[in-house]
């Protein structure tokens, strides 16, 4: 047995003093074998291995220092406080406990001598430590210092940074009585891996001797990369299990396809057409397809997946396209509808808010088969929902669902039927440095050509200072014939507040610009008032459509060409990306008017001068992920993208670029090394990758 193996079946329960409790609280922190806890790193170091003199001690300095206790009192009288003074002949130090016990006091008033350590900070008389850790040193002579740098753990309520290290260091102790770790690279695969082996890494990282930081940042980028490599071949290995699985075998009708293209009301770009033939080869290969269809806001991802659902159509099978928000869905159910009918192909709608007699009817229809393509939010998930012949699925806006919920829509299909085909889009264009190790398991198609008539953005950075100037400039807008957006966002992820915002600044709208047409949309109106309010605006009869985010994907009205959004601070890069793609659809001039509340931070100051400067993105996309990292940029939580113990995407991107090439040298060489190393790092999750 290897000793990754082996240490990742030592259960917790064998170590002194984890107790019930205990256990609970490392498993809240993702801790549930001995192997979890030698691979929970520090998150920083404490240099505790030399004493301050308290006359040398500088506020905001952390230190280790050392005294005779002259005083242990309680002062104060509406916020009391326990107050410890230490000398030790340089100077004078108060230790403050705001939230203490009467035995704590007691021990205190005993202790003739004192070690503790903690930031220094200036008090009301003189220099103070608030809750510092502190030991009573009541015998003759002082426990030795540490020999190195002192860990500072990720920890969580009712764990203690003191119980971590005890239980670390008992881990290390199991771990140095196993057998050298196998999982070692013979290749030389890379000089991240080549410069130290696991154990040495992980001990360095745990019990430092060298606090120099290249020395400690060597050790951590050898663990990041491992975990990095592993990663990459499970998502290799979920490709594999899927790709020796059957599909439906879809071919397009040429002439329906043809009578289809006819019937557009635009013509296909030769990137769009390219991306066409991608899938539709993927399609009659008789094995899944998984593909990811990236494509910048406006680049006209919809028509690519209509063609997919005239091919699982035309061959007889159905197909289920699931949107993130019921606006989407139904816009794409008007779409979809409009383009596909003239074909004798069926369309129906499924969402939260159908009324029950119609919701029963539809799941007729589709279990039936009768409905060939079903288009949904995620009401298409739930148990009640079941397909004649599955055979295509269309993830439209894939970050926006869960995991949990990309895998039920999967085992839709029959149990004994062949696995549906796949196609996730995004218009959110994804980083190089994710698409290598988030979608390894995904063919990618790019959309790398806007069609013909879309209007450059001209995007501006204005203070709310100015918000009555913006306003004037609408009338004027307005009176040219033209239509306007307003978009309210606050940073509360409460949608009554948000939408609290918006009905308070269409008010104000209204009454500052009497003579003109405001209408309000928001996540909490029916599905008939968000309707209807949509149709009013694209028909031209409301001249200001105040809204919050839920305009951000899929809404397309040409003769909006303005746009302001109110606190843009508070969203990421890609999500105002997105809201600005909702102008520019038609001709004449585009603005889009950001108004900041100030003062700006200087992140929040890079952030909207990149938006002002670029229009691309693939390149606002790569600056997100640098600025707010990958766990805010797409949602881990909803992604399903690892999230790593050690490695960062954004300080790793450049480990990334040797990642692919050498988890393909070591399938071909070393193929008995892939089980124990995913082992170590990811098998816990692999039911879920690539879902």
């Amino acid at each position: 047995m290897t000793k990754s193996r082996a240490l990742g079946q030592v259960s917790l329960g064998s170590l002194q003093g984890a107790g019930e409790k205990t256990i609970a609280r490392l498993n809240k922190l993702g801790i549930f074998s001995l192997q979890d806890l030698l691979l929970h790193l520090p998150i920083r170091y404490e240099d505790r291995t030399r004493l301050t003199p308290l006359g040398s001690l500088q506020p905001g300095q952390s230190a280790l220092v050392e005294g005779e206790v002259e005083l242990a009192d309680v002062a104060g009288t509406t916020r009391r406080s326990l107050i410890c003074r230490i000398s030790d002949g340089t100077g004078f130090l108060n230790l403050r406990f705001f939230h203490f016990r009467p035995e704590q006091l007691r021990a205190l008033s005993g202790t003739r001598r004192i070690r503790c350590f903690g930031e220094a900070r200036l008090g009301a008389h003189g220099l103070e430590m608030v809750h510092p850790e502190y030991e009573g040193l009541n015998g003759t002579a002082s426990p030795p210092l540490e020999p190195g740098l002192t860990p500072v753990y990720p920890t969580t309520d009712g764990l203690r940074q003191q119980s971590l290290r005890r239980l670390v260091a008992q881990a290390l102790r199991i771990a140095g009585q196993f057998p050298d770790d196998p999982v070692e690279f013979p290749l030389k695969l890379s000089p991240v891996l080549d410069a130290m082996s696991w154990w040495h890494a992980v001990h360095s990282l745990h019990r430092p001797v060298d606090s120099r930081h290249d020395i400690l940042e060597r050790a951590r980028r050898r663990l990041a990369y491992e975990e990095l490599l592993a990663h990459h071949l499970s998502l290799g290995r979920f490709r594999q299990e899927i790709r020796r699985r059957s599909a439906p075998l879809l071919r397009t009708n040429s002439v329906l396809k043809e009578s289809f293209s006819a019937g557009l009301p635009f013509a296909l770009t030769a990137a769009q057409r390219r991306v066409i033939r991608e899938i539709e080869s993927d399609l009659c290969a008789g094995r899944p397809m998984m593909r990811l269809l990236q494509g910048d806001v406006g680049s006209g991802k919809t028509v690519i997946a209509a063609h997919a659902a005239l091919a699982a159509a035309t061959s007889g099978w159905q197909t289920a396209l699931m949107a993130p928000t019921e606006l989407l869905a139904e816009q794409h159910f008007r779409t979809f509808s409009a383009w596909l009918k003239p074909a004798g192909i069926t369309t129906a709608l499924l969402t939260g808010k159908l009324k029950s007699q119609a919701r029963r009817d539809t799941l007729s229809a589709v279990a039936a088969g009768d409905a060939a393509l079903v288009i949904g939010t995620h009401a298409l998930f739930q148990q009640t929902v079941e397909f004649h012949r599955l055979g295509l699925i269309i993830i439209d806006e894939q970050h926006r669902f869960g995991v949990h919920q990309r895998l039920a829509l999967r085992d839709k299909a029959h149990p004994d039927a062949v696995l549906p085909h796949q196609l996730v889009m995004t218009a959110t264009p994804i980083p190089r440095t994710l698409a290598i190790l988030g979608y390894a398991d995904l063919d990618c198609s790019i959309i790398d050509e806007l069609p013909p008539g879309r209007t450059p953005v001209v995007t501006s950075v204005i203070p709310s200072t100015r918000r009555a100037e913006i306003i004037d400039r609408i009338g004027n807008w307005i009176a040219g014939g033209r239509q306007a957006y307003w978009v309210c966002t606050l940073i509360e992820e409460s949608e009554a507040l948000q939408c609290e915002a918006a009905e308070n600044t269409a008010a104000s709208l209204a009454e500052a610009l009497p003579g003109l047409r405001v209408r309000l949309l928001h996540g909490r109106m029916s599905a008939s008032e968000k309707d209807l309010v949509m149709q009013e605006f694209k028909a031209g009869e409301s001249d200001i459509l105040v809204a919050t985010t839920v305009i951000e994907v899929g809404v397309d009205v040409p003769n909006a060409g303005l746009m302001i959004i109110e606190n843009p601070e508070r969203l990421g890069l890609a999500q105002l990306h997105q809201l600005r793609g909702r102008v520019g659809r038609g001709p004449g001039e585009a603005y889009c008017i950001l108004l900041y509340q100030s003062p700006l931070s200087a992140t929040g100051k890079e952030r909207l001068k990149i938006l002002k400067e670029s229009s691309d993105g693939f390149v606002i996309a790569e600056k997100d992920l640098q600025l707010r990292g990958p766990g805010e940029f797409l949602g881990v939580r909803q992604t399903g993208l690892a999230r790593f113990r050690i490695a960062d995407l954004a300080r790793d991107a450049d480990l990334l670029e040797t990642v692919p090439r050498n988890a393909e040298r070591l399938l071909e060489c070393h193929p008995e090394l892939v089980a124990p190393l995913l082992g170590r790092w990811v098998d816990h999750g692999l039911h879920y990758v690539g879902a």
